[in-house]
C-alpha cells in the first residue's frame, strides 16, 4: 500500500463514528471524530451503542472480518475490533458504516494499554484471532496470551468471561496451552488442534478472516482453544 493511500485512509477514518484512536501508549486519550477527546471507559454501552448490551472485544482485529462477521449474527450483542494498524481497521469500519451495523466499533490502539480504556468488568467476551505470533523467544512477553496480557484481561472482563485463541500457529498455540497450565484458575472449556478436522463444534468457527482464509490455502492446520479465567 502506498504511502499517500495510507495518509488517505488515516485521514477518512478520523471522521468515521464508529472509529476511536490513542495516538500515545504513555498519555491515555481516546480521539474520535475531528480529534475531539472524549471518555469512554466503564461508558461503552451508554455513550457509544445507547444500550446495555454485552460487549465483546476482538484483539488484533486486522481489517475486522471477525468483528463484522459477529455483529451480523448477534444484533443483540456489541462488538469492539481493537488494533494499532490505522489502514487496516479503516476497512471494517467503512463497511459496518456502510451496512449499518450500528453494535461493532473499532479502536486503535495498543493492545497492552487497553485497561485505560475500559472499566472493571465491563467486556463479557474477548476473541483473539490470528494475531503476530511474535516466534522469538525474546518476544514472548508481547504474545496475546502471554501472563502480561492475561494480566490485563483480568482487569476488564466479568468473572468466567470466555476467551477465545484461533490461530494457525503452532508455535503460539503450543506456548498458550503452557501458560494456561501454568496460569492460576484458568478454565479450559474446549481445545482443538485442527478445528476442520471434523464438524465445527461452535458456529462461530465458520467465519474467516483474510489471513485465515490464506492459511488455509497453504494447507496450514487452524487451531481454537476457549478458556476463561475465574478472577
Amino acid at each position: 500500500m502506498s504511502t499517500r493511500n495510507k495518509l488517505a485512509k488515516f485521514k477518512e477514518v478520523s471522521q468515521f463514528k464508529n472509529v476511536y484512536e490513542n495516538f500515545h501508549p504513555k498519555i491515555p486519550d481516546l480521539i474520535w471524530v475531528d480529534g475531539e477527546k472524549v471518555e469512554r471507559k466503564g461508558k461503552w454501552n451508554e455513550l457509544h451503542f445507547k444500550n446495555d448490551n454485552p460487549i465483546t472485544l476482538e484483539l488484533a482485529c486486522g481489517r475486522g472480518e471477525y468483528s463484522l462477521a459477529l455483529a451480523r449474527k448477534y444484533p443483540d450483542r456489541n462488538f469492539i475490533g481493537v488494533d494499532i494498524k490505522g489502514a487496516r481497521i479503516w476497512q471494517g469500519a467503512k463497511i459496518a458504516l456502510e451496512e449499518g451495523l450500528d453494535n461493532v466499533a473499532f479502536l486503535r490502539m495498543r493492545i497492552e494499554e487497553i485497561a485505560n480504556f475500559f472499566a472493571e468488568k465491563e467486556v463479557d467476551e474477548i476473541w483473539i484471532t490470528f494475531p503476530d505470533p511474535f516466534l522469538r523467544k525474546s518476544k514472548a512477553n508481547r504474545r496475546l496470551t502471554s501472563p502480561r496480557f492475561l494480566d490485563t484481561y483480568k482487569k476488564i472482563i466479568k468473572p468466567e468471561s470466555i476467551i477465545h485463541l484461533k490461530t494457525d500457529s503452532p508455535e503460539l498455540f503450543a506456548f498458550t496451552e503452557e501458560v494456561l497450565d501454568e496460569y492460576p484458575n484458568v478454565t479450559i472449556h474446549y481445545i482443538n488442534r485442527d478445528i476442520y478436522n471434523d464438524e465445527l463444534a461452535y458456529a462461530e468457527l465458520a467465519f474467516k478472516t483474510y489471513y485465515e482464509k490464506q492459511h488455509l490455502e497453504n494447507e496450514r492446520t487452524i487451531k481454537y482453544v476457549r478458556f476463561s479465567l475465574n478472577t
